[in-house]
């Protein structure tokens, strides 16, 4: 197996390039100190644009109750002296404030500006806490400010290179269509059905008035804005969404076989097509070992 594949899924340490018990000093207790919240301030390249008012009230009175339990993690700002920019845990300081906690736990790591943009996407990412466009948005900042490849950040994060691609075509969209994205009123799948297309602000507030799921907002796209009434569009056939596509194709790739997936809510088959028992062979090494040139 490659050096980059044994990185895949490693995240943060995959992206700083450092192993696993390295990188676990950044959440070690031991490291961490006290600090003002009045020293700290939002990190210019927090990936997360919007903190909800419930989520940071329940957060405040777990707050409260308990404490801050996890350190945030924060570097020297680079502009005031003796004071800290944070680079993970910009909610918790939040929280902490309408809790009317004065001091949090903190770790100071001495972070480049790429690192900082990097540790603050990765944290996000690894708890889900960022919305589509907050998600495509880091990408490609890492992209265009610090010159990674779709390849190299799918490596690093975990995700397969379609899903990158897929996320940062979202960026794409008119303005009106990524503020439906934002209130969630619209799901990155249905705005992936929407990124080329003609009048696509027509049609979002369509889906979202309709209450259209995603595979009408697929027959919608394709008739060119005519859908049947809400629960009797019929599911157009064999038509596969761009993310489980490009799935398909990785997986091609990386097997040498054709590969066909069939889901249906969340569930379903991956079939492989062979031709021989001892394509079979080759394609259970794949998966078991690598390819055979890995190692070579």
């Amino acid at each position: 197996m490659s050096m980059a594949e044994k990185k895949l899924g490693m995240g943060l340490s995959a992206l700083l390039g450092q192993d696993e018990a390295e990188f676990s000093e950044i959440n070690s207790g031991a490291a961490s100190q006290t600090v003002s919240v009045a020293h700290l301030h939002p990190g210019k390249y927090q990936p997360r644009h919007m903190f909800g008012d419930e989520e940071l009230h329940d957060l405040a009175e777990s707050i409260r109750e308990k404490g801050v339990l996890q350190p945030l993690l924060v570097r020297p700002h680079p502009e005031q002296v003796g004071e800290f920019e944070i680079i993970a845990g910009e909610r918790r300081w939040r929280a902490a404030q309408k809790a009317q906690v004065h001091e949090v736990p903190v770790i100071v790591r001495d972070f480049n500006d790429q690192e900082t943009l990097e540790v603050a996407l990765v944290e996000n990412l690894q708890r889900q806490d960022l919305s589509p466009l907050e998600e495509a948005d880091g990408y490609h900042r890492l992209m265009h400010e610090f010159s990674h490849t779709q390849e190299q950040l799918a490596r690093a994060l975990g995700k397969s290179r379609s899903h990158v691609a897929n996320t940062l075509r979202l960026l794409t969209l008119p303005g009106d269509v990524k503020d439906l994205i934002d209130r969630g009123d619209l799901t990155a799948g249905h705005a992936r059905c929407l990124v080329g297309v003609k009048d696509a602000t027509e049609l979002a507030q369509e889906i979202v008035k309709k209450g259209l799921n995603v595979r009408q907002t697929e027959q919608l796209v394709k008739a060119g804005g005519a859908v049947s009434e809400v629960g009797k569009a019929p599911a157009p056939k064999a038509v596969k969404d761009a993310d489980t596509a490009a799935l398909e194709q990785d997986l091609t790739n990386m097997l040498g076989v054709k590969v066909a997936i069939k889901d249906k809510g969340g569930k379903g088959q991956v079939i492989l097509h062979y031709k021989s028992l001892e394509q079979l062979d080759a394609i259970l090494a794949r998966l078991t070992h690598g390819t055979p040139n890995d190692d070579a």
